[in-house]
């Protein structure tokens, strides 16, 4: 599972590239709903040590388990429930705005798709993980938002497109 194959090349720099500007601490929107999506997520936290991180997600309990101060959590809601996703695009978008993160990182779902769109418009950097669940197709949010993100991937090897969703393994 933890793989490092690269069947596309995504559009990112390299640490040389980046210099001096790779080494800034960044705002870090990490997001998730819960389930799988909010453990695919825990299993990215060592990338963000150094940074500001404020995680977002649909549970309240999961709070014991995040390491940074901000944590705050939304609406859990789906196609199916369209008024909780109206309530839910409020509260994202008055988090990604209040936060100004210079990273939305999101493994899914419905927040965040919204963490995503609502990143776009202030400039952030914007990180798409589709979930690991969807062996065999991208998630109906990672469909939705994957052409919005600046990166884009899927962690199953088969399901990586030119132009994305890309493949450098798995988070779980």
């Amino acid at each position: 599972m933890n793989e490092q194959v690269i069947v596309a090349e995504a559009p990112v720099s390299t640490p040389g590239e980046r210099g001096a500007e790779a080494t800034r601490t960044r705002r870090v929107l990490a997001v998730a709903s819960g389930g799988g999506h909010w453990v695919q997520l825990k299993r990215l936290w060592q990338a963000f040590d150094g940074h500001e991180v404020t995680v977002v997600t649909t549970h309240a309990g999961y709070g014991d388990e995040v390491r940074c101060k901000r944590f705050r959590t939304v609406t859990d809601a789906n196609m199916d429930t369209k008024l909780s996703l109206v309530r839910l695009a409020w509260q994202m978008a008055w988090i990604v705005f209040r936060e100004r993160p210079d990273v939305v990182i999101s493994t899914g779902a419905a927040p965040g798709y919204f963490a995503i769109r609502f990143g776009k418009l202030i400039r952030a950097r914007t990180i798409w993980v589709d979930s690991l669940a969807n062996a065999e197709k991208l998630s109906l949010s990672g469909l939705k938002v994957g052409p919005h993100a600046d990166l884009w991937l899927t962690q199953w090897e088969h399901l990586a497109q030119q132009g994305g969703p890309y493949y450098y393994g798995s988070v779980a």
